[in-house]
């Protein structure tokens, strides 16, 4: 994916996510997500309010947090998701298309951020929003090749990835089977892709994972 299309995509999957939000409730936008601690609200916030942050203001952030990276990141979305509803959807139409990133940040985070925050928000409220194949496969090798945060090499040797709705796979030993969309939330460390999975390195992967 070259640089062009990796921007459209990502500035189609913010706007698919922005008209998602709008249909939600106001007890769906406090549901909790995926992600441990955080509310619907706080993820949306997160994802689109990235586009926003500077050098500086990341700095100061991270001056306040004490260095701590992960609460750095915490402090920010539950600050950002406390703002008004209609503020987060407004921020999601204006900064759609804006190509703007945190310093340090590798240019295919921006869609793997959209795409599996994406999930957070729509799977536990049990609203369909699939993940587009193609644009998995891409965050599904970004993920895998990556260190930090996610080290998923590392945490799942001894498991090879098959998806079953599109050419994939990655790793090696026993294989499970399944979506791309369950195998990427899978390598992000999220139990809703692991129930997804099916094949004889289950139970190694549940092991691995928690």
């Amino acid at each position: 994916m070259d640089n062009e299309a990796l921007w459209s995509t990502i500035h189609h999957e913010r706007t698919r996510l922005a008209d998602l939000l709008e249909t939600l409730t106001d007890e769906e936008w406090a549901h909790p997500s995926l992600c441990d601690g955080w509310r619907v609200r706080d993820v949306a916030a997160h994802v689109i309010s990235t586009s926003d942050y500077s050098t500086g203001s990341m700095l100061v952030g991270a001056i306040r947090a004490g260095g701590n990276f992960d609460r750095l990141i915490d402090r920010m979305a539950r600050e950002q998701g406390s703002r008004p509803t209609a503020e987060i959807v407004a921020r999601y139409r204006r900064n759609a298309t804006s190509r703007r990133k945190p310093p340090m940040v590798k240019p295919l985070d921006p869609l793997m951020d959209v795409l599996v925050h994406s999930q957070d928000i729509a799977v536990p409220l049990g609203r369909d929003h699939p993940m587009p194949t193609d644009s998995a496969v891409v965050v599904a090798d970004h993920i895998w090749t990556r260190g930090f945060p996610f080290h998923a090499q590392r945490r799942l040797a001894g498991i090879r990835f098959e998806a079953t709705d599109v050419e994939y796979s990655v790793g090696a030993g026993d294989p499970v089977k399944g979506p791309i969309g369950a195998i990427v939330l899978t390598l992000t460390g999220r139990p809703a892709g692991r129930e997804r999975l099916r094949g004889p390195g289950t139970d190694a992967l549940w092991t691995k994972c928690g």
